[in-house]
């Protein structure tokens, strides 16, 4: 019988979240311990690897981890990964053997326990270049790894908490092994995951149709965590998609959920990272479209899908659902690719990220061959709920990226 793709590395799920008696202990024990303050990104791992996404982490990577998956995808056992899992500190006194709390920078809420088996410093700019193909400060990715702290810290993890994204998002907020129950009450095992930190419009909405014509269904999976500003809310997004689900999908061809994770902007070595942990969810496909995780002009239009190929065989057993650039055509009558459009580029509709803003935040509508009615609604409430200085900021910040 067919079944779902294994999680990677081959074994069963690893989620690190304790609960019950264990959770209560390892929490009061937590109390005592040293604390470590982590950013969003680093909160959004550790919470990752709570639910089993990062399975088979199971914790921080050492140096030789780092190193390994840095320069060649692969960590010290050997194990495929792209790009680097750490934890960065400025403290001076935590030592190796030391046992740590973790606490979210923002909430001040204790989010796990680590052991301390490495701590070690790294090439920042190195990191950059390999992962980010970059330095420049620009780049939201490279700002973040600039920002780290003096120290790496690297050792197995207890998870104590979620961050509060059940409670916020309730349903939307799916683990892998809660996607992988619902896949399989659907009979689903050729799962198409689409990758999204932003509103559905019609060229969205064709690819996901493409994936449900040729797989068993479609994850429509949205990115909960932090963004860049410019960047719609996650709330707005997850209203966004559901209008068009239920107006435009059949039943029971598309599942819409949420991941905890900050975007990190790489780009190719990122929608390496996304098929991994759709591999944990129980996607067999990524659909990797035009520009998959860029920012800016940084990579080409299609390196998100050449990397597939650069990468040793039997990597992942998640592979792409490698799509052209799609658009409304007038002389097609409709949507179309790149593929399947001989016309000119005076026949198609394409607006850029920045023309979508600008016209939202003006309140003027959206091309019905761009954006279906029932989405743009919710977008137009949205940006008529922003002050005018706000949507200035909106307007600029977004300006330069994808």
């Amino acid at each position: 019988m067919p079944k779902l793709v294994n999680p990677h590395g081959g074994g069963n799920l690893k989620p690190l979240l304790l609960s019950g008696e264990a959770l209560k202990a390892e929490l009061a024990r937590a109390q005592s311990l040293p604390k470590i303050r982590m950013t969003s990104r680093e909160t959004g791992d550790l919470i990752m690897m709570g639910i089993g996404g990062f399975t088979p982490l199971d914790g921080f990577m050492t140096k030789a981890d780092w190193q390994g998956v840095c320069d060649g995808y692969k960590m010290a056992n050997g194990l495929f990964w792209p790009i680097p899992i750490t934890l960065s500190t400025d403290d001076e006194d935590v030592k190796e053997g030391d046992e740590v709390a973790l606490v979210d920078g923002e909430s001040g809420e204790i989010m796990g326990t680590m052991k301390v088996t490495d701590k070690y410093t790294i090439d920042k700019a190195h990191e950059c270049m390999m992962v980010y193909k970059t330095t420049d400060l620009e780049h939201p990715g490279v700002k973040m790894v600039m920002a780290q702290g003096k120290y790496n810290l690297a050792g197995p993890v207890k998870v104590l908490s979620d961050g509060g994204f059940k409670a916020r998002y309730g349903d939307q907020f799916l683990t892998p092994a809660e996607t992988r129950a619902k896949f399989e009450a659907l009979g689903w095992t050729r799962v198409a995951a689409f990758q999204t930190r932003n509103p559905m419009h019609r060229s969205h909405e064709y690819l996901a149709k493409i994936a449900v014509e040729t797989m068993d269904g479609v994850l429509i999976h949205s990115l909960l965590g932090k963004l860049k500003p410019g960047d719609i809310p996650a709330e707005v997004r997850t209203e966004a998609i559901k209008v068009l689900i239920d107006n435009y999908f059949v039943p029971n061809t598309v599942i819409q959920a949420g991941y905890p994770l900050d975007m990190r902007y790489a780009g190719p070595r990122e929608a390496l990272l996304h098929a991994l942990f759709r591999q944990n969810y129980g996607c067999s496909h990524l659909i990797v479209g035009r520009d998959h995780a860029g920012v800016g002009d940084y990579y080409g239009p299609f390196d998100a899908q050449k990397i597939f190929d650069e990468i040793p065989p039997g990597s992942l057993e998640t592979q792409p659902l490698k799509i052209d650039w799609t658009f409304w055509c007038n002389k097609c009558g409709g949507m179309a690719s790149m593929r399947t459009c001989p016309h000119s580029k005076d026949d198609r509709i394409l607006l850029s990220g920045t023309k979508v803003r600008a016209m939202l935040s003006e309140g003027k509508d959206l091309p019905v061959e761009f954006s279906r009615p029932e989405v743009a609604q919710v977008l137009k409430r949205y940006y008529a709920s922003l002050s005018a200085e706000e949507n200035v900021k909106v307007e600029l910040k977004g300006h330069s990226a994808k």
